[in-house]
């Protein structure tokens, strides 16, 4: 592992078991994996942290990664678990999650500010505060709010399946980039793209 002075984490938000797996709700997974495999590291099951765990160098960072096995609106319950095993200040967390306002494979950092109405972000909230760091990970809104409980746990259609995997992999060079870089570069670097 890197010497890095900092630690930092990177929770991935979704709700566990296979009926869930492919569902818009757990793009937070989707890009646990895909930090996982491409540092060909191994996620495993730690109670202590409610869910699964791993460890990999990111950007010249020990990087410590987190799918809880917690439902979603309990995520707050496992971030708070590694929050404090750690030592580490919301602003060394960053959440990935789902978002609904953006379209799908849109994604955006973000430091800060509300939950939104994600039942996800609201546990988050309870346990740090709003302070934290985001990765939003856009699949479009159904059109109807009424729609939206379907729609977050529903498959999405191949096209966007495969834009919400585009740009989960464009935001992982952004991570790389916020903690070998500065997190304001990694946002030039991510908004300036499109998938």
């Amino acid at each position: 592992m890197a010497s890095s002075t900092e630690l930092h984490a990177i929770v991935g938000l979704g709700n566990p078991g296979d009926e869930y797996a492919r569902t818009r709700h757990n793009a937070g997974f989707w890009c646990i994996d895909r930090l996982a495999d491409r540092a060909r590291a191994a996620m495993r099951r730690e109670a202590k942290f409610h869910g699964e765990f791993g460890r990999i160098e990111l950007g010249g960072s020990d990087v410590l990664l987190l799918k809880p096995s917690t439902f979603m609106n309990r995520s707050g319950q496992a971030v708070q678990a590694l929050a404090q095993f750690y030592k580490l200040t919301p602003d060394r967390v960053l959440i990935v999650h789902d978002e609904l306002d953006l379209p799908a494979g849109t994604v955006r950092l973000k430091l800060g500010g509300g939950h939104g109405g994600h039942n996800g972000l609201r546990d988050v909230h309870r346990a740090l505060g709003p302070d934290y760091r985001r990765l939003r990970v856009g699949i479009g809104h159904p059109g109807d709010k009424t729609l939206v409980l379907n729609y977050v746990l529903g498959r999405p259609s191949r096209d966007d399946e495969s834009a919400i995997v585009d740009g989960i992999d464009l935001s992982l060079d952004a991570l790389e980039t916020w903690l070998s870089r500065g997190w304001e570069r990694a946002i030039n670097q991510l908004h300036s793209k499109a998938v």
